[in-house]
C-alpha cells in the first residue's frame, strides 16, 4: 500500500475508471458473471427438459457450490503458486471447453453435472487471485471503492444474466445459450490477456522467489514448501492465517454477521406465500439486492475512509435489528423496505477491507482472499439451510427475527474486532 491509504479522502469514480488494467478486470468481471448466470439458468432448464426432475434442475442451478468450496479448502495455495494473468485466462478457456461440451449435447444430465462440478474445483482459484490482484492494480482508498464496484458489478450482472438468459432461451433455447455462454468465456479471457500486465507468481519455487519473504508462520524450509503440493501447501497456510489471532478476527468478522442474515433470506419464500395472495418473495429479494447495492455505492464512494472504518461495527449491526420487526409480520411493501435497509449493512465489509490486507502476508494475499470466500460461502450455506430447518416448526417471521438477532449478537460479540484501533 502506498501513502494515499492514510488520506481521509474517499476515491472518486474517476479516480478507480483512471486506471486501464481495474477496467479490464470490472469489464471481465461483469463478462464471466452474466455468462456463469446464463450457464446456470440453461443448465438447469436442460436437465428439466431431458429427466423432469425439479430436484435435478436445483442440483444444476447449484451444483457448483459445494465443488467450489472444497476447491477453497483445498486448491487456494495455487492462487499464490501461478501467475494472477496465466490463472485467470486459464480459468475461462477451461469454462470455455466445458460449457462448448455441454451444448453439444452428447453428456447424460448426471455427466453434465459432474463436469460442471469439476470445472467448479477451481473457481475460488481464480475468483481468489482476480482479487488479490486488485491491490496491485489500485492503490490508497481506491482499491476500497474497486472493491465496492466489483461487489455493485457482481449483484448487478447476475441480475442482467437472468434478463438475458431468459431472453436467450425463448430465442436460441438452452444448448443455443450455452453456445453463445462459450463466447463470453473467450471473450473475457481476450480481455485479460490484452488488458492486463504481466506479474510473477507470488510464491516462487526458488530461495530467490518471492516465498524467501513469506512470513506466514515458521513452517516448513523453502525447498520442502517449493515441493509441497498445492493440496497440502493450501491446508498449511490456512491454518497459519487462521492461528494469527488478528487474521481470524478478521475472517470471522467478514464471515458472521452478513451470512446470519442470509438465513432470513433464505426463508422468503415461505414468508411471501403466508402473506397470501399478491405477494412474492421476487420483490423481497430485489429489495435485498437493491439495498445491498446502494449500500455499497454510497459508502464506498461517498464516506471518507476514516469515518468509514469508525462506522464499521454500527454498519454491521444494521444487518440485524431491522429484521427483529419481523416477529410483526409486516406487509410486503414494509418487509421490503425493511430487507433494504438490512442489507444496506452488508457495507459494513468496506471498512474491514484495508485492514485485512494490511493483516495478510504478501507473498499469501491471494489464499487470504480465498479463505474469505469459501468461509462466507460456507456460513451462507449453512445459515440458509439452519433457518430452513426452523421454519419447518416456527413461522417464517419468527425465524427472520431469530436470523436477526443471531447476527447483531455476533456483531456486539465481534465489536472490538470491528471497531478500528484509533476508535476503541
Amino acid at each position: 500500500m502506498n501513502d494515499t491509504s492514510t488520506v481521509d479522502r474517499p476515491a472518486t469514480f474517476r479516480d478507480v475508471f483512471a486506471v486501464v488494467e481495474f477496467r479490464v478486470l470490472f469489464a471481465s468481471f461483469g463478462i464471466f458473471m452474466i455468462g456463469e448466470t446464463v450457464k446456470m439458468l440453461a443448465l438447469s432448464v436442460l436437465v428439466y427438459e431431458r429427466t423432469g426432475s425439479g430436484l435435478l434442475a436445483a442440483l444444476a442451478y447449484v451444483t457448483g457450490f459445494l465443488p467450489h468450496a472444497l476447491g477453497g479448502m483445498f486448491l487456494l495455495a495455487l492462487a499464490d503458486r501461478w501467475p494472477a494473468r496465466a490463472l485467470l485466462i486459464g480459468y475461462d478457456l477451461l469454462r470455455l471447453v466445458m460449457v462448448a461440451v455441454l451444448a453439444t449435447g452428447v453428456l447424460s444430465p448426471s455427466a453434465m453435472l459432474g463436469l460442471v462440478a469439476v470445472v467448479a474445483l477451481f473457481g475460488p482459484v481464480s475468483s481468489a487471485a482476480r482479487t488479490a490482484l486488485l491491490p496491485d492494480v489500485l492503490h490508497g482508498d481506491a482499491y476500497v471503492l474497486g472493491r465496492s464496484l466489483l461487489s455493485v458489478a457482481a449483484g448487478g450482472t447476475q441480475v442482467a444474466g437472468f434478463a438475458v438468459g431468459g431472453l436467450l432461451l425463448g430465442l436460441v433455447g438452452p444448448y443455443g445459450a450455452l453456445w453463445l455462454t462459450a463466447l463470453t468465456c473467450g471473450l473475457s479471457a481476450l480481455l485479460v490477456r490484452l488488458g492486463l500486465a504481466r506479474r510473477p507468481a507470488r510464491v516462487g519455487p526458488t530461495p530467490a522467489g518471492p516465498m524467501a519473504a513469506d512470513p506466514v508462520g515458521d513452517g516448513p524450509k523453502l525447498a520442502d514448501r517449493a515441493r509441497a503440493g498445492a493440496v497440502r501447501e493450501t491446508l498449511r497456510v490456512n491454518r497459519e492465517l487462521l492461528a494469527d489471532r488478528r487474521i481470524r478476527g478478521l475472517l470471522l468478522a467478514q464471515w458472521l454477521p452478513g451470512s446470519l442474515l442470509v438465513g432470513a433470506e433464505g426463508v422468503a419464500v415461505p414468508y411471501a406465500a403466508d402473506l397470501g395472495l399478491g405477494a412474492s418473495a421476487g420483490v423481497l429479494l430485489m429489495a435485498g439486492a437493491g439495498g445491498m447495492l446502494v449500500g455499497d455505492l454510497l459508502v464506498g464512494r461517498f464516506v471518507a475512509p476514516a469515518r468509514r472504518e469508525r462506522w464499521t461495527p454500527w454498519l454491521a449491526l444494521l444487518l440485524g435489528v431491522p429484521m427483529l420487526v419481523f416477529l410483526a409480520r409486516p406487509a410486503l411493501v414494509p418487509a421490503a423496505a425493511l430487507f433494504a435497509v438490512a442489507t444496506a449493512g452488508f457495507a459494513y465489509q468496506l471498512g474491514l477491507a484495508r485492514r485485512f490486507l494490511d493483516a495478510v502476508p504478501q507473498a499469501r494475499r491471494g489464499q487470504a482472499f480465498g479463505l474469505v470466500t469459501t468461509g462466507m460461502m460456507a456460513a451462507q450455506g449453512l445459515a440458509a439451510a439452519g433457518a430452513g430447518a426452523l421454519s419447518e416448526v416456527l413461522a417464517p417471521g419468527v425465524v427472520m427475527a431469530i436470523a436477526g438477532a443471531a447476527s447483531a449478537v455476533t456483531t456486539l460479540v465481534l465489536w472490538p474486532v470491528l471497531t478500528p484501533a484509533g476508535a476503541r
